[in-house]
């Protein structure tokens, strides 16, 4: 009778919860995302013409390779794009990374804009050629229009039409554009130690990342502005198993690729890292359950209730947003034996890890080799970083910035996220307390299978809208 009394008085109280979340959700007032780009033919069309001719400059990076040569003559162009900014700023080029330094009224807070020059190849059968800039369809086409030479575009025309006005910044601008930033390069790094060598201590970075997104996630529809406040951690990891090899007529149990399927199915299907909801992630949700569908409304509107189940459902229903609350790893590349009816001596696979703040490279690292080990293998760490750390949410960077968006994109909400991904704006940390990832153009859904994809493309109707926010940055009162 005691249990059927406890039993009842918990289903009470979950009714109860269940009530209040419900009139939560209620009370709060549903919102639509209104932004759209605003037609301005001439400007766009301007701009553009202008992203053609930078796409037309094959900038694919390779390491390993020296090709400061082919970056110097997309230099050319962009000094026969932006003469004023060439004639006016103080240019430095270090094997073909480039850093222009605008002097403000102070040095007080310099502000960093800043995108990368190269791109991958452009493998597989594409529409239009990937190196042609082709105008069409309302999109520029190649590779390197979304990714990111539009951003490079944007933040050099903003510049150019303030310095064809007579403006001044309140403090010290530069523009910043590494080479090697698709291979992790040391490109960046570069010009990062160049400002420490000048004693410059950024305000606030801006790099690319995050962007105007259609519909980020299921049940949230239209353009929403998304800032990359951090950067998982990454690391390139080999496991290797071995044995005495032998014919393959005669398998012995347990072989080396057996081992390593074993390794992968296991981590696979078991949960090996810890799942969280970081305050950043949290404060995403929190923004975008006014503008989502009645469902989504309820759960990201009442995360003191549905948090729990929230960490349980998130990886099956956006790969997205479950790698915003744990560790991952991705199984890559293998290795084998060389001919079929050899059993191999040795054999390994590969895989990408991406690092939570919650369970950092060491833990994570930690953890994963503990696995291989009870398969056998033996673990590698070919490369490694660690997270990155946040901006602050409530800091006077980050209001400039979200003022900023909403002041460019009038009716385009603005939302913090955590950047999945890797881009050079993690080098500036060591020198900046304000690094941010957002790169002012629309993705839909085109744009961002094209990344890195075939057929990558940017609607011509967004640009005007990037060049502003540039301006708008540069003129901000910070």
């Amino acid at each position: 009778m005691v249990i059927l009394w406890i039993l009842a008085g918990l289903f009470g109280l979950l009714l109860l919860l269940l009530l209040i979340s419900l009139i939560r959700t209620a009370l709060i007032p549903s919102k639509k995302s209104t932004y759209r780009p605003s037609p301005d033919p001439a400007r766009a069309d301007a701009y553009a013409e202008k992203l053609s001719r930078m796409i037309r400059c094959e900038t694919v990076s390779c390491p390993g390779e020296e090709q400061r040569e082919k970056f110097l003559a997309f230099h050319r162009e962009l000094e026969a794009l932006f003469p004023r900014v060439h004639a006016s700023l103080e240019k430095t080029e270090i094997d073909g990374n480039l850093l222009f330094f605008w002097k403000g009224k102070s040095s007080e807070k310099p502000l960093v804009l800043m995108s990368h020059q190269d791109v991958v190849p452009a493998e597989g059968e594409w529409i239009r050629p990937p190196f042609s800039g082709e105008i069409a369809e309302g999109k520029v086409w190649g590779r390197g229009a979304s990714d990111t030479k539009c951003s490079v575009m944007a933040f050099f025309q903003a510049a150019e039409e303030l310095l064809a006005e007579g403006y001044v910044p309140e403090n010290d601008v530069y523009l910043s554009s590494s080479c090697t930033e698709e291979w992790a390069g040391d490109g960046c790094p570069k010009l990062v130690a160049e400002l420490k060598r000048r004693g410059v201590r950024p305000w606030l970075v801006c790099d690319e990342g995050g962007g105007i997104i259609t519909d980020p996630m299921g049940g949230i529809r239209g353009n929403f502005a998304m800032i990359g406040v951090f950067e998982k951690g990454k690391a390139d990891v080999r496991f290797t198993a071995r044995s005495g090899g032998g014919h393959a007529s005669t398998p012995r149990p347990h072989s080396p690729i057996a081992r390593l399927a074993a390794f992968v199915h296991d981590v696979e299907t078991h949960r090996v890292f810890r799942r969280r909801l970081p305050k950043e992630v949290a404060a995403m949700f929190e923004t975008l359950a006014p503008y989502a569908s009645f469902p989504m409304k309820w759960i990201f509107g009442n995360l003191w209730l549905f948090r729990p189940v929230l960490l349980q459902v998130l990886p099956l229903v956006s790969a997205q947003a479950g790698a915003m609350i744990r560790t991952t790893i991705a199984f890559t590349m293998q290795s084998g034996s060389s001919a079929c009816n050899v059993m191999p001596q040795e054999a390994t696979v590969s895989a990408n890890m991406r690092f939570i703040p919650h369970q950092g490279m060491k833990e994570s690292l930690d953890v994963i080799e503990k696995k291989a080990a009870k398969h056998g293998l033996t673990m590698e760490v070919l490369s490694a970083t660690d997270f990155t750390p946040s901006a602050d949410l409530s800091g006077d960077a980050f209001r400039i910035l979200r003022e900023t968006a909403e002041k460019t994109f009038p009716g385009c909400p603005v939302s913090p996220y955590v950047m999945t991904g890797a881009t050079d704006a993690r080098f500036y940390q060591e020198i900046c307390d304000h690094v941010f990832r957002f790169a002012p153009v629309v993705y839909g859904p085109e744009q961002m299978k094209g990344m890195h994809g075939l057929n990558e493309n940017i609607e011509i109707s967004c640009l005007p809208g990037a060049v502003d926010f540039y301006r708008n940055l540069i003129s901000a009162n910070i």
